[in-house]
């Protein structure tokens, strides 16, 4: 890792290890987890089995298949919602199950 000044925000020098240490895919995985959660709201969460985030691809299991038709529908306002939140281009694809 590299030697900081003091010109550095703790932010800063935690991007840094971060990014050194390989755990952003990780930190990616839980980010978008807890977006689906907080973007969806509860109704659509209670309805909502398991949710995975692999190679860039969000799979969500829904216990409904009227919900699951309805959000297919906003497939690509999700994605694009998601993103816009994490500030990066990061879920590609979106797939119900």
């Amino acid at each position: 890792m590299k030697r900081f000044n003091d010109d550095y925000t703790i932010g800063d020098i935690m991007k840094e290890f971060i990014k050194e240490s390989k755990l952003e895919k990780g930190l990616d995985v839980v980010q978008v987890k807890e977006l689906w959660a907080s973007l969806m709201g509860p109704t659509i969460v209670n309805y909502t089995t398991q949710v995975d985030f692999y190679k860039n691809i969000l799979y969500v299991t829904l216990s409904s298949a009227v919900l699951k038709q309805e959000l297919a529908l906003g497939k690509q306002k999700i994605i694009d919602l998601i993103n816009k939140e994490l500030q990066k281009k990061l879920v590609k694809d979106l797939i119900f199950r």
